[in-house]
């Protein structure tokens, strides 16, 4: 194995990493106690809601040697996601004809692109020190506690949504990372809790799932309801939901951090299939051919057709009546599941009580955000 000073080679990766379009890198160890009891307490909460696999591998999430014996240190990565190029997401969220899907959904599967782009950076590494190192990459896989890892490698703190933010480059990122045996020096820790007094992520919430600061209850969460919930949306939840399909953006939208947010020239990132403007209607129109062809590549495909026409039946519920919106829902029921059909009952007398109501010069929609704050994208900023 050739030898590399530890800080030449910290600095090399950093380098590389930009090149591959992580925005920085940082190193830390293994030591996650500072974290467990709190995840464990809210495990013990059910805020996990039916996510079983948060509860399961015992101490492996939060100790990391147990997950990958032998790993001593664990680079951590993060790459901005969020395009200019796309449709304005508040304007969408206030169009109530319109399918809102979070940002990071826009495009191909976050998963396969950057477990690519890692086996680059490992590869680098192992041309300066060769393969006698041990590795394990991950990203959004597997029982890790990535935002805790990201915030002691220094990449940011953990907000009161439960985010990752960094006071330069916002909260609008993926996250990754190597577990390795190579002791490389460990970054300081990002000390600072950045929210201050601010609480508007938990005021904008539309459902209230931000039960205290950094505390989130799955259960309420429009991005649980909507990807990993996998059964009946609860009729209380379901006028709060709006026009979200899939995934909910509120909580970054309404904070003020993100008005530094890094933005994204990558190709990967860039919107795909209208799916950052598309009308409800037109995505309801979709057959399960239509859905499987359109989305192949993408992370919506995993949830499958049924959930998805259950989530736009909820949107469609929640906009504005019409005759082609009551004849399409009436069109695809007979052809769906007896769970979409609940969904599609209650879509349709929402959409009867607001055709029968006088009109009275206002779009009858559920909460929109009051007050966003957009990255400027601004190209020439230093960091």
């Amino acid at each position: 194995m050739r030898f590399m000073h530890g800080h030449d080679l910290k600095q090399q990766l950093k380098e590389f990493a930009r090149t591959l379009g992580f925005a920085d890198l940082g190193v830390t160890d293994t030591d996650l106690s500072a974290y467990e009891a709190d995840y464990f307490n809210w495990l013990g909460r059910h805020f996990h809601g039916e996510m079983d696999y948060m509860a399961r591998h015992g101490l492996k999430r939060t100790r990391p040697n147990l997950l990958v014996p032998g790993t001593v240190r664990i680079i951590s990565l993060r790459m901005p996601y969020y395009s200019p190029d796309a449709a304005d997401p508040v304007a969408q969220l206030n169009r109530p004809e319109h399918a809102y899907v979070s940002r990071y959904a826009l495009n191909r599967d976050y998963h396969k692109l950057i477990r690519k782009r890692l086996k680059r950076l490992v590869a680098f590494i192992e041309e300066r020190v060769g393969t006698g190192f041990n590795y394990r990459i991950f990203t959004d896989s597997a029982p890790v506690l990535e935002r805790p890892i990201a915030e002691k490698a220094g990449l940011g703190f953990i907000g009161k949504n439960s985010l990752v933010i960094h006071p330069r480059a916002g909260s609008w990122f993926f996250l990754a990372e190597i577990f390795t045996d190579l002791e490389l020096p460990v970054d300081p820790p990002f000390e600072k809790q950045g929210c201050g007094p601010c609480t508007a992520c938990i005021a904008e919430c539309p459902t209230g799932a931000i039960v205290a600061p950094g505390v989130v209850d799955a259960r309420r969460c429009i991005s649980y309801l909507t990807i990993e919930h996998p059964g009946e949306i609860p009729e209380a939840l379901r006028p709060l939901m709006g026009n979200r399909i899939y995934g909910c953006d509120d909580c970054q939208l309404v904070c003020p951090w993100n008005r530094f947010a890094e933005c994204s020239k990558d190709e990967s990132w860039q919107p795909r299939h209208r799916l950052d403007r598309a009308t409800l209607l037109e995505l309801w129109m979709w057959t399960e051919e239509d859905f499987l062809k359109n989305l192949e590549g993408s992370p919506i495909r995993r949830i499958g057709y049924e959930r998805w026409l259950r989530n736009l039946a909820v949107a469609l519920g929640n906009g504005p009546w019409s005759e082609d919106v009551e004849a399409a829902l009436r069109q695809k029921r007979p052809e769906t599941s007896e769970m979409v059909q609940k969904h599609i009952d209650w879509a349709l007398d929402r959409l009867r009580e607001r055709r029968d109501l006088p009109k009275m010069g206002e779009t009858p929609f559920p909460r929109q955000v009051r007050k966003a704050h957009l990255p400027r994208c601004d190209w020439e900023r230093e960091d």
